[in-house]
């Protein structure tokens, strides 16, 4: 119960400032019915309690699955097994993800069916298999990651030549859908596990960060393959869905619950069978622990449904009618400072990140200590909303314009920094554009978008995410300079003792 306060309590710290914002923005520039704001704090309590109790859940639960695969793949010894598992569970781990369908029904109303909902699902999870099995490969024959890093994003810049501007904005987007609040804490545990098995333990600290990274770098690749292969060129759409507006508090919310219990249910279900196939054949985990990880798996359901039901009926509309109504004003650029604030403030309430700085945390044994990592994260992702407002205000310029130049900067900078470093600050991207920055951030720019003359929904409104995932890496490895600085100079001041 006391782990379950202090989540609490850290959770509550994070969320706080996104009600604040909100409720200043609603009592000065922009005021909205008090319907809404009163469904947005409703919103935010489901988030704080949800968040809370899914944590809680992910220690015990999917955590705990996650290192014992790893363990279990490891110990196996046999490359075919730890390849055919690798591609199973990327599979149904990606097709089970929430927040991929939510990208791809997308995708097929603004397509109007071209590209069908299906297709992009099994598309991205094929990708998604392919990559975590190779990151998987990666750890156990000790391949440097900067390396395949490498090797990838300059394939993704060769394909990006030849995709249209549409589909690169929902190539890069889909890899942040792919990197969800429910595969992350899922692949982090699993690195951790095959990592930890390694003689080296310098090696399987480095080790246990970067598989997010490399398999999230598979959706980029399987949607620019899809859009070469359909040609499909022009695509043109609004994305606003119409907002049924509620005269009702709690009807949203109601009307979400079950969809949403019924999608984290599917989500967990892959997860769930191969707990009880691993139990029989591998683990062999005693009764005890047996039942407090169903108990955490639970905890991880319960959470979920919570957290996601508080931002689809709380936070999304809000979001979309504050960058809607600051778009109308005279000053344009006050868009660029409040989305500067809002990706300050929102990231703090990602449920990945919290799992992201803890494990940094603690396989740093506290050297890289979770607020300063938290910081950097804030810095980067508060840059990635603002330059996408600039890209919206601006006709002129465009997705690439930033993710060419970023992403060139984050290669070169891999070959400099601490080696664990790049590791984490590849993760952190992935991490970054969760379920909160898929609604809220996503919400907000498309309210500008639809706002602003001359932008267009689907490519401003889906670029948002390709930022986000882009500018904490550069953050990250930044820090990974400053870290490097000083070790230098502490290493100095005790050669002159």
């Amino acid at each position: 119960m006391n782990v379950l306060l202090e989540k609490l309590k850290e959770v509550l710290i994070s969320v706080v400032p996104i009600i604040i914002l909100v409720l200043v923005l609603n009592f000065t520039i922009i005021p909205m019915e008090p319907l809404l704001v009163f469904r947005f704090l409703l919103g935010a309590l489901l988030i704080v309690l949800g968040l809370a109790i899914f944590l809680f859940g992910v220690d015990i639960g999917i955590s705990k699955i996650g290192t014992l695969m790893g363990g279990a793949l490891t110990k196996s010894n046999r490359l075919w097994i730890v390849v055919v598992a690798g591609l199973l569970l990327g599979f149904f781990i990606s097709i089970a993800e929430p927040d991929l369908h939510i990208l791809a029904g997308q995708v097929d109303i603004v397509t109007s069916g071209v590209i069908s909902k299906l297709s992009i699902v099994v598309v991205v999870s094929i990708g998604i298999a392919v990559m975590l099995t190779s990151g998987l490969v990666r750890i156990i024959y000790n391949i440097p990651l900067y390396k395949l890093l490498t090797v990838l994003y300059l394939f993704i810049l060769g394909l990006s030549f030849f995709t249209s501007s549409e589909f690169l904005a929902i190539s890069f987007d889909a890899s942040g859908a792919t990197t969800g609040a429910l595969t992350v804490p899922f692949m982090l545990a699993l690195a951790l596990g095959v990592s930890s098995l390694k003689k080296d333990g310098k090696a399987s600290e480095k080790d246990s960060f970067g598989l997010v990274a490399v398999t999230s770098t598979g959706a980029i690749i399987a949607v620019m393959i899809m859009s070469i292969l359909s040609k499909q060129d022009e695509i043109t759409g609004s994305l606003q869905e119409s907002v049924q507006t509620s005269s009702s508090l709690l009807a949203p919310f109601i009307d979400k619950l079950p969809v949403i219990a019924f999608e984290i249910f599917v989500a967990l279900l892959p997860i769930i069978l191969l707990f009880f196939v691993f139990q029989k054949v591998s683990f062999k985990i005693s009764p005890k622990a047996y039942r407090k990880v169903l108990k955490g798996l639970v905890y991880t359901f319960v959470g979920l449904v919570l957290f996601l039901t508080g931002v689809n009926a709380g936070f999304m509309e809000v979001g979309s009618r504050i960058g809607y109504n600051v778009a109308l004003l005279d000053n344009k650029w006050i868009i660029i400072a409040i989305g500067f604030i809002l990706g300050l403030v929102v990231i703090l309430a990602e449920p990945a990140v919290y799992v992201l700085t803890h494990q940094i945390e603690d396989v740093t044994s506290g050297y890289v200590k979770r607020p300063v990592v938290l910081i950097a994260l804030s810095i980067g992702v508060a840059f990635a909303v603002s330059l996408s407002m600039i890209r919206i205000l601006i006709p002129g310029l465009q997705l690439w314009h930033f993710l060419l130049p970023g992403y060139v900067v984050s290669i070169l900078m891999m070959y400099f920094v601490p080696k664990l470093f790049v590791g984490m600050a590849f993760d952190a991207g992935g991490v970054a554009s969760g379920p909160m920055t898929a609604t809220f951030i996503l919400a907000f720019a498309q309210g500008a978008a639809e706002a602003i003359e001359g932008a267009n929904v689907m490519v401003d409104g889906f670029g948002v995410i390709a930022m986000v995932a882009m500018t904490p890496i550069i953050a990250l490895q930044t820090l990974g300079f400053i870290f490097k600085m000083k070790s230098v100079k502490e290493g100095l001041k005790e050669n002159e003792a």
